[in-house]
């Protein structure tokens, strides 16, 4: 929880209603029928209405000040419109540099049951990354880096390309929240929901945390990446529509 201090220096509530509607280039946040702008002073516009109405949501959802912190989708947008659309090449670069490190392809070489589950759990979503994207990237035992084949990561970055500003910044967000690009772009294709998505890139944690038990501080933490998981998950279900 915040304290006062911090609820005093954020900027109060200025407007009765948050809704979204149509506007030039696709749909606005409208604010008392106003749209606000973003940090870059562009105007707060999305691509669909469903994607308009899950940032508007977040404005509505404000109370007296405005928590940005509680606002993921509206960080989002504003990195698409003021980031992505001016270094597309550098943001996939960087999502293609996180394939090179997966989280999936580092697997445990004991204890049995967790090697087993790393084998079942990540080696079917690198399955369905070979399948369905076309992308192979080749698991390892141990934690020292082990580069990937260049074609392989010259296919992500291809692939990263070839989506829109909105996509795009929701993959390289997805890829640093779950330390894998291969679980961003399940997320971005429905083929996980953001809590599978997120257990996944937990999965030794959860296995730890099922043989010794969780702490109360790792806990908390699981939950907030929840939501932003689940956050990542509706983003994506929004483009799709």
């Amino acid at each position: 929880m915040a304290d006062k201090s911090d609820l005093l220096q954020r900027p109060r509530r200025f407007y009765k209603a948050a809704a979204a509607g149509p506007a030039a280039g696709g749909f606005a946040v409208l604010l008392d029928g106003r749209t606000p702008k973003s940090p870059a002073k562009a105007p707060l516009v999305l691509p669909n209405l469903a994607l308009a109405e899950l940032v508007a949501g977040e404005w509505e959802a404000q109370a007296e000040v405005i928590d940005s912190t509680a606002m993921p989708a509206t960080r989002l947008a504003f990195t698409a419109i003021d980031r992505i659309r001016e270094t597309r090449a550098e943001v996939a670069a960087e999502v293609a540099a996180y394939a090179g490190s997966d989280l999936l392809c580092y697997w445990a070489d004991h204890p049995t049951p967790l090697v087993e589950r790393q084998r079942r759990d990540w080696g079917g979503m690198l399955d369905w990354a070979r399948a369905e994207l076309g992308l192979d990237l080749r698991p390892v035992s141990g934690v020292i880096h082990t580069a990937q084949p260049q074609a392989a990561l010259a296919a992500v970055e291809a692939l990263a390309l070839t989506l829109d500003d909105f996509a795009l910044a929701g993959v390289a967000y997805g890829a640093g929240l779950l330390g894998s690009t291969v679980l961003a772009l399940a997320l971005r294709a429905g083929a996980v929901t953001g809590q599978r998505a997120l257990d996944l890139s937990r999965l030794e944690e959860i296995f730890q945390a099922q043989t010794w038990g969780e702490d109360a501080e790792a806990a908390a933490r699981a939950r907030a990446l929840a939501v932003e998981a689940e956050v990542l998950e509706r983003w994506f279900a929004a483009l799709r529509r």
